[in-house]
């Protein structure tokens, strides 16, 4: 069934940025608050002017949910009214910013009380693939371009989380492999664990992530004009810094390990 979305929050707060990334996934037809006020020559900003942007975008919504296909509007819609006008089946709100650069909009606009997502951080391209995922369930191809990520995740921590957000928004799917290293060193974790744990971390992506057990692999050797490229993710100092040696280490002094 077809959904009416909203994204809605003040000026600056990333708004057109998730739009943008979101419509191609689910083939939305995508209202951009600016285009439509530009093809309606209406830049009335007072309340007056703000419900009858919010039953604009309705009307034109409902065009696109009659032909069942998705909709995404992207407009301030600041309160309580503009948002029962427009009413949409899910809210995404972005909190990202205190205020905006108007400030009679900052005045005039009110928290929602409901929503379906509240984002606090400007990470449109992974919100659009954790969204869309309940929407839209993500069938995981072999065929389409992967990102392979390999390591023992021992355990799987914050530093593996923010690179394997970086990696993701690469190609969309990501294959994370397993080094067999159980019992190998200080490597106390077996596959089902670490395999449990990514899941639990990553359950928002859904069949965008496929987990593997392969060999302990030591060394990967290419030769030239493979097609696929190798790159290192640099990732800022204070989480290239996370060492899950000493996490371990913090897990046994505290008897969880």
């Amino acid at each position: 069934m077809a959904k009416k979305i909203l994204i809605m929050g003040l000026p600056g707060a990333g708004k057109t940025y998730l739009a943008e990334r979101l419509a191609p996934i689910l083939n939305a037809t995508w209202l951009n608050a600016d285009e439509v006020r530009k093809n309606a020559d209406d830049w009335d900003f007072s309340s007056e002017g703000r419900i009858r942007q919010s039953n604009r975008m309705k009307n034109l919504a409902q065009k696109s949910l009659d032909e069942d296909k998705h909709v995404i509007a992207d407009f301030v819609c600041p309160t309580p009214k503009t948002r029962a006008d427009f009413n949409a089946d899910i809210t995404i709100w972005l909190d990202t910013i205190v205020s905006g650069r108007y400030e009679d909009t900052n005045k005039m606009f009110i928290a929602p009380e409901k929503f379906d997502f509240r984002i606090t951080e400007k990470k449109g391209e992974i919100w659009a693939m954790k969204i869309s995922n309940t929407i839209e369930k993500y069938v995981w191809d072999n065929k389409k371009p992967t990102a392979q990520m390999l390591g023992r995740w021992q355990p799987w921590h914050q530093g593996h989380q923010k690179l394997f957000e970086e990696t993701i928004i690469k190609t969309g799917q990501v294959n994370i492999m397993v080094r067999d290293v159980e019992g190998i060193g200080d490597n106390p974790f077996n596959f089902n664990t670490v395999k449990n744990n990514i899941e639990k971390a990553l359950h928002e992506f859904g069949e965008r992530v496929k987990i593997s057990l392969v060999p302990n692999i030591t060394n990967i050797c290419y030769g030239r004009g493979v097609g696929y490229k190798i790159e290192e993710i640099v990732l800022e100092e204070k989480i290239q810094k996370i060492s899950a040696t000493e996490i371990r280490k913090k897990m046994r002094k505290e008897g969880k390990l």
